[in-house]
């Protein structure tokens, strides 16, 4: 089960060779970089600097870079998730002056005509979408209509209304089921941190106490209807927050 970002970085080899396929100036420096708006995790957004792809000189080719970025990860592996699936919709621009991502603006990219071309090319395409974030219908068109599946996140279940589509209840099998991700609190550090609301919540639609975490999210994970499971070490392990793998910003 590999992973793919969406995005490669300005250092890369790719950069090198395909300047034409990213959004350069003549002198090969970036006009506009990669990130998210504020969300869950950060409230300035997350700059990641990645330089943003120049769709229009991608399709022209029939989207030619992607075909042999794609067949090269199915050597290595038999499923590949693709971070930030949304921005294969809408991608979030900021300029590459900026200190923060606050102010940058949404752009649309050809995510129906990418897919058409993988699956004219692979067939059946065994991909992940990391659907997590700002998720509009239309993302969610873009990932159902080429039958990939999305992602459930017990630390996004609780605290709020019976049609959260985390909880266990709306789960669809066409899905991988987490307790948390890498960018995620480990289970035990997450837990440590919810208000008694939330931790109430919890224990009312699973059962069990606080002395069963993290055990409880993990048995619950094994439990969805999903059709495949992915538990972290730490959570295993039953690790707090200072082993956590990542902190988004």
């Amino acid at each position: 089960f590999g992973d793919i970002p969406l995005f490669v970085g300005y250092d890369s080899a790719d950069v090198w060779a395909r300047r034409d396929a990213f959004q350069l100036d003549q002198e090969g420096r970036r006009e506009v970089v990669a990130g998210v708006p504020p969300d869950y995790f950060s409230a300035t957004g997350q700059l990641w600097g990645n330089p943003h792809y120049a769709w229009d000189k991608m399709r022209a080719d029939g989207f030619a870079w992607w075909k042999e970025r794609i067949r090269t990860q199915f050597t290595q592996f038999d499923l590949l998730r693709i971070d930030h699936f949304r921005g294969l919709e809408a991608y979030w621009e900021i300029p590459a002056t900026a200190e923060t991502a606050v102010n940058g603006c949404w752009r649309q990219a050809p995510g129906h005509e990418l897919f058409e071309a993988l699956q004219d090319e692979f067939g059946r395409l065994p991909l992940v979408a990391e659907d997590l974030g700002i998720i509009t219908p239309e993302v969610e068109a873009l990932r159902d209509s080429h039958g990939l599946p999305g992602m459930k996140v017990l630390h996004f279940a609780f605290g709020g209304g019976a049609d959260n589509p985390y909880l266990p209840h709306n789960h669809v099998i066409n899905a991988v089921a987490y307790t948390g991700t890498h960018d995620n609190d480990t289970t035990m550090g997450w837990f440590q941190q919810l208000d008694e609301s939330t931790r109430a919540h919890l224990f009312d639609y699973l059962g069990g106490g606080p002395e069963q975490m993290p055990d409880l999210l993990v048995r619950t994970v094994f439990a969805s209807v999903a059709r495949l499971a992915v538990i972290p070490m730490q959570d295993l392990l039953e690790l707090g927050s200072e082993d956590r793998m990542n902190r988004p910003g």
